[in-house]
């Protein structure tokens, strides 16, 4: 899974490294981003790729209840196409949410150490997502807008630390992912075969484990 993760890059690097035609979203450096939070994602609309805000846990349209976005952060690749939750989000619906990293934690029970995971050159990197828009149908005072990381088997690289990563994708894949027009079937070629599977990582901090700590020495090994 992937349940927490950074992202500190200012809108100007990000365009350096993702196809972001229009910004609608104001963002900051975040060293701890847990869900429930805003955060930036990458979507089509029209013929330009916008940079906007969503909350962290997706909310299908036909939810009765948007606290259901809490247990909806993540969504397997491996049965993304077929889970009612998530598959109209699929075929319609997908984007990239830039990162610089995430956390996941290791160890027995009780004194897990967490450890901070990241490409090996330090660049940025993308997450295939998919996003939804809940309204309530048409009840809510205004629509709200949320986003789902989705997640694979974990590559040799890390599978000590957790036997699941997210789909980081290469950016050559940025433009089938995001075109609406892309049919399902490439689509999990895309999220199986194009991605980055050469991670690093190293122990870092238990100040971590709290969200209210949020700050760049989090990420600094130990």
């Amino acid at each position: 899974m992937c349940g927490r993760f950074v992202g500190y890059r200012p809108i100007e690097t990000l365009q350096d490294h993702f196809p972001i035609d229009r910004v609608e979203a104001t963002i900051a450096p975040n060293f701890n981003i847990a869900p429930t939070q805003r955060i930036a994602a990458i979507v089509q609309e029209g013929d330009e790729n916008v940079l906007k805000s969503f909350q962290w846990g997706l909310v299908p349209f036909w939810a009765k209840d948007p606290a259901i976005g809490v247990r909806m952060i993540n969504a397997r690749a491996e049965t993304v196409d077929s889970k009612p939750s998530f598959r109209n989000a699929f075929k319609k619906r997908r984007c990239i949410i830039p990162a610089d990293g995430f956390y996941e934690w290791t160890g027995p029970k009780g004194n897990k150490q967490p450890v901070f995971i990241t490409r090996p050159n330090g660049e940025p990197f993308g997450f295939a997502g998919l996003w939804e828009v809940w309204d309530n149908k048409g009840m809510a005072a205004q629509p709200l807008y949320s986003v789902t990381i989705i997640t694979t088997e974990a590559s040799q690289a890390i599978k000590d630390i957790h036997h699941r990563m997210p789909v980081i994708l290469k950016p050559e894949a940025f433009s089938d992912w995001m075109n609406t027009g892309t049919p399902t079937g490439p689509l999990k070629e895309i999220i199986t075969t194009r991605i980055y599977k050469d991670l690093v990582f190293r122990s870092v901090s238990k100040a971590v484990n709290s969200t209210r700590n949020n700050s760049a020495d989090l990420i600094e090994g130990e």
